[in-house]
């Protein structure tokens, strides 16, 4: 566990950095959310982020993110589901704010069921995948059109953009043409009739390429490594 002093310096530093990518790309601090990613760390972690002022949280499990969930439930956090989500799972996911990872059409059905049923209203974000990585997740990119479609039908999950995980950069300008893509698909989205409001949103970039998704559009970065230390190996970097 790192001690908290290096969790608030550390998320400083994060912040600094956002906020000049923002500005390098002429935009506001505000036109971005961060979310530090605490898979794998602990509640009193993600504790010492929120007293340094951090509201946004991931979490790439559902059990992980709930028992934190019900540890901090004294605190007014957000959280958000970034991780591959079964549907088996949908019941127990809407108790996340925001849910990152919707890539199909059953698991959409899933999740706006299982929000209808609890009487909650979970913001939903559509996982794509851009680069057909055998070992992660997301909708290819010619099914996305009717996804949106299925998602706008909903009746209790709303459509609030698109996420990406691209393949891991050697070099943090190497995800430059991932978010070019995905943004290009979004504009492409809106420009065919989909409500700019729905598709306001692109999750884009982790610790190592953060500020390049900002300058390529990104509205939310999700940043863990760079906030709370590395994993232990084995684990995915965010």
């Amino acid at each position: 566990m790192p001690p908290a002093a290096d969790i608030a310096d550390n998320l400083a530093a994060v912040r600094r950095r956002l906020s000049a990518a923002a500005q390098r790309a002429g935009r506001k601090d505000s036109d971005i959310t961060l979310i530090a990613v605490s898979k794998t760390f602990a509640a009193d972690d993600v504790r010492a982020a929120a007293t340094a002022g951090q509201v946004q949280f991931g979490e790439n499990r559902v059990q992980e993110g709930l028992d934190k969930i019900d540890a901090l439930k004294d605190l007014p956090l957000e959280w958000h589901l970034i991780g591959h989500l079964q549907s088996n799972k949908a019941k127990k996911a809407v108790a996340f704010q925001w849910i990152q990872s919707i890539d199909s059409r059953e698991l959409l059905r899933k999740i706006d069921g299982a929000a209808s049923e609890a009487d909650v209203r979970p913001q939903i974000l559509l996982q794509v995948d851009l680069a057909n990585e055998s070992t992660k997740f997301g909708a290819d990119e010619t099914i996305v059109g009717d996804l949106v479609k299925a998602a706008l039908d909903a009746k209790a999950v709303e459509l609030r953009g698109l996420m990406i995980v691209p393949p891991i950069p050697e070099q943090p300008d190497a995800s430059r043409p991932w978010f070019r893509r995905l943004r290009d698909l979004r504009d492409s989205l809106v420009a065919s009739g989909t409500p700019a409001v729905r598709l306001a949103h692109l999750s884009m970039g982790m610790s190592d390429d953060f500020e390049v998704a900002i300058e390529e559009g990104a509205t939310i970065v999700r940043v863990g490594s760079a906030i709370f230390g590395r994993r232990p190996p084995g684990m995915v970097a965010g």
